[in-house]
């Protein structure tokens, strides 16, 4: 069953960002684009290889109008012991989101039920507060913050103007194509 479409439910949850304990809401993320970021767990080998190529991309994201948010079945006293112990996840400034409950990965559909684990999964959300795009990778498969930077720039290019759609490796600047019954058979 497609998540395309679902409103993000309602949730406040702890956080860890800029060296404070603070709350996250789904209030805060309404008005503007979002990524929320699941991986299994701190202090593990693929995550801070992906936390770290996303931290890489961050500014770009933020420039473009997208709020990261990274989350785990952890705790933010976890988050912040991680960020103390280790120099790559020392480089993250997005908010890490504590899902100690496993209700943020339950309302994702990425809850590892029978290990409180979040899969290792990654969702656009439109300022509206639905998911617009997702992906779930195996847990032993890290992503790739480029190509998620495209999708957030291609999706928000597409519901800027609804008449347009970005085709495979569209970058910004690129052309796009507007559908129509002359392009049928044409592509």
């Amino acid at each position: 069953m497609s998540l395309i479409g679902k409103e993000v439910g309602d949730f406040t949850v702890n956080a860890y960002h800029d060296s404070e304990f603070k709350t996250v809401s789904k209030a805060d993320i309404l008005g503007k684009w979002s990524v929320f970021f699941f991986y299994p767990a701190d202090f593990t080998f693929v995550c801070p290889t992906e936390l770290k190529d996303l931290a890489d991309k961050y500014d770009e994201l933020r420039e473009i109008g997208c709020e990261v948010y990274s989350v785990s079945c952890d705790t933010h006293f976890v988050h912040k012991a991680w960020q103390d112990a280790s120099e790559t996840i020392k480089a993250i400034k997005f908010p890490m989101l504590a899902d100690p409950t496993g209700a943020l990965a339950r309302d994702f559909d990425v809850m590892i039920e029978d290990k409180g684990l979040a899969e290792r999964g990654t969702f656009i959300v439109n300022p509206e507060g639905q998911i617009c795009a997702y992906e779930v990778n195996a847990g032993n498969v890290g992503r790739n913050a480029d190509e998620l930077l495209r999708k957030v720039q291609a999706l928000q290019f597409v519901a800027k103007y609804g008449d347009r759609v970005c085709p495979a490796k569209w970058t910004p600047g690129k052309d796009t194509l507007k559908p129509g019954l002359d392009l049928v058979g044409k592509i």
